[in-house]
């Protein structure tokens, strides 16, 4: 059960980089803003020993107070996900899969360039700085190209053109004889001549062929064993793990376990658990606990919660241990459950740079790993009072609800304290070492083994929890901005109304927003390029969840009140709130709608309190060493 965290000074700017510790690089320390240069790794707990470029005075920091030093920032990126249109987001992705075998830093030598320019048809030049942009942000959204608008007929394909081309790619290049790119982009013109077509460019056939997945290509190329022994994993193994966070995967599950409200303590039912696990080590990077059943968001909130560091969540759940791990994932493996398959989270990951694949049809031991983790997790849920077990025969005659004592926090705290001091702990039988000690040699290595180096940070926290927040699109008119029939209105807002497209047609923008707390949206102003809180129009509106506005919808459809206004809903949130607070001694329902209101209530984000009621002419910066050490900052359950 994680809270909200929406920090009171955030100030709306967008930071979607990444912080890549190496040793001789330069860092701006949040504490001084001074420049330093990282020394040395101290410990796995991320400290480390940097020297002042001015003083040359070393001393010990850590990795959260360094930042990037920032040289010809790129404003034009910094956006909102939902804003890149899907035409410039195909062209990063294209530029993407041409860089991407040289990523890794030993493979930037010219050679190796020049070999992959002449392979993909660009320059050496374009290549560079396709890497350089890249890396300036650790992420795809590096490479979206500055707007300049399109000409007419550029760059683009009519039907016939595709399916030509797609047809020359199956039956010409994906064929055992293995014809080459050139013989293939030759085939494409010769065709199109034939059909009396207008040939695609030569970049364009090249990037069709380039989207071909490697798997594919070997399959379908006359290599199936190659593809085989690459792609297929052996049992109770995974392909590509070779360091941590190559890949982590993700799933849902009831507990196995009755928990009771915190005011009567009585049962109120299950709680789900999301859990996110490091293939390479087994260790646990994130986890997101709460009433209500999985959704996008759950998988959404369990993302950001593996990447950011723990620190805090041990603190406010008094649990004593170190869980230090974080840092982005190169790829994220799921099932095909349609929680997972949101195209925003899709975008989101993305844009982060973070691959989300899907478990293949009929091969289940691409999940075993997570499952038998989950399954684990279980087997000791089943020594606490209170437990369903996992079956009627194991539960025999238990009464779990007469049993059941721990309320959703205490079992969080019990969780964290497993996670950290027994899971991470205990010997793993298929690694031979624990979790934690895995995960310590691949970071760090030694003697026998190259570690990989510290993992890559969010520069900006907040910008990685907006990221992942759900998003709607909606027109501004003269009262406000209307969303599931609450309108909302602020200033910010004015500059906007009734604003139309070129064409005429009423122009939409871009607003997140929590579910725990609907009392406000964000509204990412695009001019601007910042977030601004928009609260209910009607400021005597209370605040509230999305679960309880939907209840309150639902009550005054029963009351046949077809025209709803901000005194009905008022009303009738008042009325649900005592009617359950009235029968939260007697009915189990009851107590669990009570208990799901008190964790959206702990849960509802605080509005920015350095953003004045009109846009801002400059933007402070907020540390993110503060941010860590705020009470405000917490971590959010989201129905």
């Amino acid at each position: 059960m994680t809270r909200g965290f929406i920090h009171p000074r955030y100030h709306g700017r967008l930071e979607r980089g990444r912080l890549i510790l190496k040793k001789g690089n330069i860092y701006v320390n949040r504490e001084d803003d001074e420049q330093y240069e990282l020394i040395e790794y101290l410990d796995e707990d991320a400290q480390v020993m940097i020297r002042n470029l001015h003083t040359r005075q070393s001393k010990i920091a850590s990795v959260h107070q360094l930042e990037n030093l920032k040289v010809n920032e790129r404003e034009d990126v910094s956006v909102d996900l939902s804003a890149i249109s899907d035409e410039y987001w195909e062209k990063a992705l294209e530029k993407y899969e041409m860089i991407k075998p040289l990523l890794n830093y030993e493979q930037h030598c010219p050679a190796s360039v020049k070999e992959r320019a002449k392979e993909v048809g660009v320059s050496d030049r374009s290549l560079y700085r396709w890497i350089q942009a890249y890396k300036s942000l650790g992420s795809i959204a590096g490479l979206v190209s500055r707007k300049r608008g399109w000409a007419e007929g550029n760059s683009r394909l009519s039907k016939e053109q595709d399916e030509l081309v797609m047809t020359v790619i199956n039956e010409f290049y994906l064929h055992k004889q293995r014809p080459t790119i050139e013989q293939t982009i030759r085939e494409v013109q010769r065709v199109a001549s034939q059909k009396g077509l207008d040939s695609p460019s030569r970049r364009t056939i090249r990037q069709r062929i380039l989207r071909v997945s490697e798997e594919e290509r070997l399959r379908k190329r006359g290599q199936k064993e190659k593809a085989k022994n690459k792609f297929t994993p052996k049992p109770n193994s995974f392909p590509n793990v070779d360091f941590p966070l190559s890949v982590i995967q993700i799933d849902h599950t009831p507990v196995d376990l009755i928990i009771v409200d915190n005011q009567y303590r009585k049962p109120i039912g299950r709680p789900y658990l999301t859990l996110a696990m490091d293939v390479y080590s087994r260790m646990i990077t994130g986890y997101y606990l709460s009433l209500d059943a999985p959704s996008v968001t759950s998988v959404a909130m369990c993302i950001a919660s593996s990447i950011l560091p723990k620190e805090r969540l041990l603190l406010d759940n008094n649990v004593k241990g170190e869980w230090a791990v974080f840092g982005y994932p190169n790829k994220i493996h799921v099932d095909n459950g349609a929680d997972f398959r949101s195209l925003d989270l899709s975008k989101s990951c993305e844009a982060h740079g973070i691959a989300l694949e899907f478990r293949p049809v009929g091969r289940p031991e691409f999940g075993g790993h997570i499952e038998r983790v989950i399954g684990t997790f279980m087997k000791e849920v089943h020594g606490l009072s209170g437990t369903t077990f996992s079956n009627t025969k194991e539960k025999d005659t238990y009464q779990s609800e007469a049993e059941a004592v721990m309320t959703l926090d205490e079992f969080e705290t019990w969780l964290i304290n497993y996670i950290v001091n027994v899971y991470h702990k205990r010997v793993h039988s298929t690694l031979g070492m624990s979790p934690v000690q895995k995960w310590r040699l691949g970071i760090w290595g030694d003697k026998d083994h190259i570690g990989c180096g510290h993992p890559q940070l969010p520069v900006d926290e907040q910008t990685l929890l907006l990221d992942f927040l759900p998003s709607e699109k909606r027109t501004i008119q003269h009262n406000g901005v209307t969303i599931d029939g609450l309108r909302y209105y602020d200033v910010a807002l004015n500059m906007y109304i009734n604003d139309s497209d070129e064409n005429g047609k009423s122009k939409e923008f871009l607003f997140r927003r929590d579910p725990r707390n609907i009392g406000k949206i964000w509204f990412y102003d695009p001019t601007l390029k910042r977030y601004f809180p928009i609260p209910f129009a009607d400021q005597s509106l209370p605040d509230m969840s999305i679960w309880e506005y939907k209840q309150v919808r639902q009550l005054l459809k029963e009351k046949d009140e077809k025209l709803i206004h901000s005194q009905q809903i008022h009303d009738a949130l008042t009325e649900m709130r005592k009617l359950i607070e009235q029968s939260a001694h007697r009915t189990k329902k009851a107590r669990r709608q009570a208990q799901r209101q008190k964790v959206h209530a702990k849960s509802k984000v605080v509005l920015p309190t350095s953003l004045p009621e009109s846009k801002p002419t400059e933007t402070v910066k907020t540390p993110a060493s503060n941010l860590l050490l705020d009470n405000d900052f917490t971590f959010g359950e989201i129905e």
